[in-house]
């Protein structure tokens, strides 16, 4: 079946792996953009050019009747309450792209459900979008659709304090490169093309309507292991230094949501529950494949520009030769 769907987005890391999987399934895509990107994507999709801000316009895609809209840049409250205003009761179904880092932190179980409690109180992200769908699951009608995506990977490097492309810069350099806790902590990463199958698969879903859904990979590695093979396909060895979660909080302040609201703690997934509705999908088992695509387009930004200047290269230094300090 045919759909009519509306990106909201539609250019980034995980929607434009969306919008090539929903073209491929033969619906009709359109996206709602400010037009900066959208040379990337897939011949036959039909651009909106508009900006989020502009409510006037915004508030007329609700009335172009839609099938699916598809909503990737909602964070807030407040522009949950706009999406509300502009879709909900007036397309087929609004699926929210949430986060998985919602989930109870500290964990209490260590394989999450779409029945793990929706608390974390360590990273403003979260909360927020823990307050977008409380204000959709709080309206009378029940035609939207959660998903939350855990960590997935396409266009950036998997990093634990924000690095993104220098951690490779620092790893080529043969400087080291920090790891919170011992790095045996299990992580799950799910490439964007592998999620996009089943999100797609959702779309028109009667029985996926006033329901959430988290997707993902259902393999996991060590963050250990993750740094390592960066490194490997960089060609380089990663010197690692291993520093305390809470070590790391006390240096720079800021990393206490992205560390304690999410990569400081085990990240394992029952996706059951979307299988159950879908289908059985596939997910990469092989580190170096999920890694793959990152690596290169890590590596073709680095050879196009001069090197990358990241504001805590000198902090990471600091906390590295402490450490060290402290081991000797």
């Amino acid at each position: 079946m045919s759909l009519k769907v509306l990106f909201i987005g539609g250019t980034g890391n995980i929607s434009q792996a969306c919008v090539a999987a929903a073209v491929k399934a033969g619906h009709r895509v359109s996206v709602f953009n400010r037009g900066a990107h959208n040379q990337a994507l897939p011949e036959g999709v039909t651009t909106i050019a508009g900006d989020i801000a502009d409510e006037v316009a915004y508030r007329e895609l609700g009335a172009r009747e839609f099938d699916v809209v598809c909503q990737f840049i909602c964070f807030t409250s407040a522009q949950m309450a706009r999406d509300i205003d502009a879709f909900v009761g007036k397309v087929g179904q609004y699926i929210f792209v949430s986060s998985a880092s919602i989930y109870q932190k500290p964990p209490r179980r260590h394989v999450i459900t779409e029945r793990t409690p929706a608390v974390n109180p360590y990273w403003t992200y979260s909360e927020d979008k823990i307050a977008c769908e409380v204000a959709l699951r709080s309206q009378s009608r029940h035609d939207w659709t959660i998903v939350r995506p855990s960590h997935t990977v396409r266009t950036q490097l998997p990093t634990m304090l924000g690095e993104r492309d220098a951690l490779a810069q620092r790893m080529l350099a043969g400087r080291p490169v920090i790891v919170a806790g011992d790095g045996t902590t299990p992580w799950t990463l799910t490439r964007c093309a592998d999620f996009a199958v089943p999100f797609v698969r959702l779309f028109g879903r009667g029985a996926a309507l006033g329901e959430a859904y988290h997707i993902t990979s259902d393999h996991a590695y060590s963050w250990n292991d993750i740094y390592r093979a960066i490194a490997a396909g960089l060609g380089v060895e990663a010197d690692i230094v291993h520093v305390p979660t809470d070590t790391l909080i006390r240096y720079h302040p800021a990393w206490r949501g992205p560390l304690l609201g999410d990569k400081s703690w085990a990240a394992l997934f029952d996706n059951a529950k979307v299988k159950r509705l879908v289908g059985d999908f596939y997910s990469v088992r092989e580190l170096d494949t999920v890694l793959d695509e990152p690596i290169a387009q890590c590596k073709s930004r680095l050879a196009a520009t001069e090197t990358e200047d990241f504001a805590l290269d000198g902090l990471i230094d600091r906390i590295a030769a402490d450490q060290r300090r402290l081991g000797n």
